[in-house]
């Protein structure tokens, strides 16, 4: 297949301004944020990222928050049980809308295939029997999380209680070959299972599935849809497509006039970009972002846009860390400005500011109001009675500064 021609280079700061526009930074936060609003985010998004990480408050909720700023708190789990996002893997684990369910099903067809998944994949081949009875109780007692299993019972009087035991193996092998889904999260995080059919709408059941080339490439032009403008390996990433794999459909979509291949300034790769989102002239967002945010899954495309250098450093050793634990970008207009270790001190009624960094390019006074307003909001939000800004971070000055006005 031929190669469109290439397009005349592209400001970076249209680069940047397409991607924030595409992700849903370019309108204003609502006045009262609704079940609508968080419908029209997963019809930008597509899916948002599960972590189980709480110190602020569970990762699936910042990426509302950071678009619609307050929001009831069960938006997510309201539109699981009204069967329009189930759990799946898209990107990670993530929370996707009901209508990627027969794209993602070459996925779950290579876990049933392969052994890309080590010990779970052993089980479902050893013990066949033993799955069955798994999937049977499921079907009997659902929706179940792993610990009411009658064989997770058997587990915990042998003192295993903390670990993977077969049950658990069982259950996840299950619920990457789409014989169950997620159905929604225990307070101690634990996935809830139940059958297909009890989780998706018949229509999407029916859907046939197509084949894994078609999936893949539906999935990209989702990708290039959400993110607005990004590279091959940028597309791949965020349904977790093999590169090698992406670049021809890629290609093909460029042939089709579903994408436009274009340079950026500063790229070594060329980019691909949805034609349909324009640049807005400007961008006025003030918003905290998520590590698990899709605006910043890619690390070397956050760097190409925004010429930040991101990095969560929760598995890094306290004493060699440069920022903090829970690090969320400050996005200021089209630029991400500051970095902000967060903790919500439940016992204490404080949002804790643990530390606080400006970016060189950015004036720690022109910062510190929109994100003491942000911080107070959030703080809100949160059930949480007043915001405390700790020593550590050249922000931390103009900040308490900010909030004490």
């Amino acid at each position: 297949m031929a190669r469109a021609a290439i397009t005349r280079a592209m400001p970076a700061a249209t680069a940047r301004r397409i991607a924030l526009a595409a992700q849903g930074f370019a309108a204003p936060r609502p006045a009262r944020a609704d079940l609508r609003h968080a419908r029209a985010v997963l019809d930008r998004l597509g899916l948002i990222q599960v972590d189980s990480v709480n110190v602020l408050c569970r990762a699936q909720e910042l990426p509302l928050w950071a678009r619609l700023g307050p929001h009831p708190r069960d938006l997510l789990p309201r539109l699981v049980e009204e069967r329009a996002l189930f759990e799946a893997w898209g990107h990670e684990a993530a929370l996707c809308q009901v209508d990627l369910h027969p794209l993602l099903r070459w996925r779950m067809d290579a876990a049933r295939a392969g052994d890309a998944w080590g010990g779970m994949v052993r089980l479902y081949r050893e013990k066949p029997a033993y799955v069955a009875a798994i999937l049977d109780e499921v079907r009997a007692r659902g929706p179940i999380a792993a610990s009411q299993l009658t064989d997770a019972a058997a587990m915990r009087e042998k003192g295993s209680w903390w670990s993977w035991g077969e049950h658990k193996r069982a259950l996840e092998m299950l619920f990457r070959m789409g014989d169950v889904l997620s159905v929604g999260r225990t307070r101690a995080f634990e996935r809830v299972y139940d059958l297909p059919e009890r989780v998706l709408p018949e229509a999407i059941l029916a859907h046939p599935t197509p084949a894994p080339r078609d999936a893949q490439r539906a999935l990209l032009r989702r990708a290039a849809t959400a993110l607005g403008i990004g590279t091959a390996a940028d597309l791949a990433d965020y349904f977790r497509i093999k590169v090698p794999v992406a670049r021809p459909l890629l290609d093909e979509l460029v042939a089709e006039g579903a994408l436009e291949r274009v340079t950026v300034e500063g790229w070594r790769e060329p980019g691909f970009r949805d034609p349909a989102i324009t640049a807005p002239r400007a961008i006025r967002a003030a918003t905290l972002i998520s590590p698990f945010d899709s605006l910043i899954w890619e690390r070397a495309r956050t760097t190409r846009l925004f010429a930040f250098d991101y990095r969560l450093e929760i598995y890094t050793p306290a004493h060699k860390r440069r920022h903090g634990y829970y690090v969320l970008p400050f996005l200021l207009g089209d630029r991400l400005v500051a970095r902000v270790d967060l903790k919500a001190d439940r016992d204490r009624g404080a949002l804790a500011v643990q530390s606080a960094h400006a970016e060189p390019h950015a004036p720690a006074k022109a910062i510190a109001g929109p994100l003491a307003a942000e911080l107070r909001a959030m703080a809100t939000w949160l059930g949480l009675e007043r915001v405390v800004v700790g020593r550590k971070g050249d922000l931390g000055p103009a900040l308490r500064a900010a909030l004490s006005e």
